[in-house]
């Protein structure tokens, strides 16, 4: 008999009843060190109070009016992403997937106004994750993404990643985007260098190709600037954000210049929940926090001690894990037997990861974490390792 929660998820035995900073109590009293942050969400640590107070806040004034009527919140949110990136507008979702879907139809729409309606074709590469919608599912063109779910959406091809020669050779006249991670996550965790994605920038512009960046799980101060892009000192045109914007509660954005936003008007897209007076507060409160210079600052400093101790867990484990790879606070440890082994190994000792492709374990701590919890976490993960090696 199917239960009565469609049987999707291959879910770990843990029932979780609160969280505290990056710590998840479970219902019998146990806490668990919290390194995967519900897969780079509760970007600000569980029950924040900043967060609390902002939420509740607002909902004791006003939950849900929808995008028939102006809601200030939305202004204030969007006039900061604006400020601080490339953007000069924005449209709020409630996720990535969303998020994903309104980047792959303005850029469409983008050349259909500029008279070039057979420039349709979104350029991605494999090992993507932009989400499971129809549209997201056909960029990745993954058999584990797509299998059974045909036909596919068409106008989307799939290169190797970063292989900036194979994106000039599949660029034809029906080209109308390139979506990419800077920091691959279920993938993985593989970075684009710099200079491939300023070469790919630089591709685009020649073509007259949109790039769309897709950093719903690196964006928002992960690797330690606002968004991963900015290291390698290029713009895209067009930016799926959600994820950590939320903070735990479900948020998302597409920001966009003017040009590429140019064919999206009124009645071209809409959502009932997105940019609700809920979600706008909590991104509001985000924002004030991530946006910090000294924050980021702090972030970084985080990321380097994290790193290190990564390596030496590697050095000390030779056997279990091959190496280290990531930027800021999203850092992967290549396995060398299976990746769940580690994360259930982990379970065990009492510390939350996320496992990831490429027989990676993704470590996506809240960036609030203390030193004093990244050496706990480097303590109850060198106990994991070692039990699985025994197992």
């Amino acid at each position: 008999m199917i239960p009565s929660i469609l049987p999707t998820y291959s879910r770990a035995p843990l029932k979780f009843v609160k969280g505290e900073g990056s710590w998840l109590i479970e219902e019998d009293g146990r806490r668990f060190l919290d390194m995967g942050s519900g897969i780079a969400v509760t970007l600000l640590g569980h029950a924040n109070p900043i967060l609390v107070d902002a939420l509740t806040s607002q909902a004791n004034s006003l939950w849900h009016v929808s995008n028939l009527y102006e809601i200030p919140g939305q202004v204030e949110l969007a006039d900061r992403l604006v400020e601080a990136t490339f953007a000069d507008t924005v449209f709020f979702t409630n996720s990535g997937t969303e998020a994903c879907e309104l980047a792959v139809k303005m850029a469409r729409k983008y050349h259909y106004e500029k008279g070039q309606p057979e420039r349709l074709e979104i350029i991605a590469f494999e090992g993507c994750f932009h989400g499971r919608s129809s549209a997201a599912i056909a960029a990745s063109g993954a058999e584990k993404m797509v299998k059974g779910f045909g036909p596919l959406l068409p106008g989307f091809l799939q290169v190797p990643f970063g292989d900036i020669d194979a994106v000039r050779a599949g660029m034809t006249e029906a080209s109308a985007a390139v979506i990419v991670e800077p920091l691959q996550g279920e993938g993985g965790i593989v970075p684009l260098p710099d200079a491939s994605l300023k070469a790919l920038r630089q591709l685009c512009d020649d073509a007259g190709v949109l790039l769309i960046l897709d950093e719903v799980q690196c964006g928002m101060g992960r690797t330690g600037t606002l968004f991963a892009h900015e290291r390698a000192g290029i713009a895209p045109d067009i930016m799926m954000v959600a994820k950590g914007i939320g903070g735990g509660f479900p948020l998302g954005a597409v920001l966009a210049t003017e040009d590429a936003a140019s064919g999206m008007t009124v009645g071209t897209h809409g959502s009932t929940y997105g940019g609700s007076p809920l979600a706008m507060a909590i991104g509001n409160a985000v924002m004030k926090t991530v946006a910090d210079k000294t924050f980021l600052e702090d972030v970084n400093r985080k990321a380097g001690m994290l790193r290190q101790k990564l390596e030496g867990l590697v050095a000390e484990h030779p056997d279990v894990f091959e190496g280290v790879r990531g930027e800021g606070l999203m850092l992967g440890i290549k396995c060398k037997m299976p990746n769940a082994d580690v994360v259930n190994a982990g379970f065990d000792a009492g510390v939350i990861t996320v496992p990831a492709g490429d027989n990676v374990v993704r470590l996506l701590p809240a960036l609030t974490i203390s030193d004093e919890e990244i050496a706990e976490a480097m303590a109850r993960l060198d106990k994991a390792a070692t039990a699985a090696k025994a197992a």
